[in-house]
């Protein structure tokens, strides 16, 4: 299956409900943390989906790769946070969300890590580098045309190639 938008990219739905998840938690009436961790675990959550996004945009398959990476290196960032949390006791109130928003992070990071593994494994060069393979294999073809003209040009005028070429272009 080929997808034309990131929107409907399974890859990039989980990060984003994760995101949304992360977001209800920090918000959650009894929920206290400094704002610099509050800010961060936001921010490192939204950033899964923005990097697929952003990678996705970008029309070729090495820099999907790259932003791939980066978006599971944010799934680790918000494991990380999310096991400070777990293990705070602070946050003992809200223990069994955040192991679930934990499995949810680990979740992203597996699938990311199996579409970058494909991706790693293909020929494919993404959509930006198309054009230029098609307008490569145009001019190939556009010369050896070229070139099979003038050798049948070459040729005496009673030469079968010649006169099937003649036939041909009628």
């Amino acid at each position: 299956m080929t997808y034309q938008r990131f929107e409907d990219l399974p890859v990039w739905q989980q990060p984003i409900q994760l995101a949304h998840q992360i977001y209800d938690l920090s918000e959650s009436p009894g929920f206290t943390c400094s704002h610099s961790l509050r800010d961060q675990l936001e921010r490192a959550a939204l950033s899964v989906s923005n990097n697929i996004a952003e990678g996705f945009e970008r029309g070729s398959t090495n820099d999907l790769l790259k932003f791939l990476y980066i978006a599971r290196g944010s799934a680790g960032e918000v494991r990380s946070m999310l096991c400070f949390m777990e293990q705070h006791r602070k946050f003992q109130n809200f223990k069994s969300q955040i192991s679930n928003l934990k499995s949810a992070a680990e979740g992203c990071s597996r699938q990311l890590r199996a579409w970058a593994g494909s991706l790693q494994e293909s020929e494919i060069k993404g959509p930006r580098h198309l054009n230029q393979l098609v307008r490569k294999n145009d001019g190939q073809k556009q010369r050896a045309i070229a070139v099979q003209k003038r050798l049948l040009a070459n040729l005496p005028a009673s030469h079968p190639l010649r006169k099937a070429a003649l036939e041909s272009e009628i």
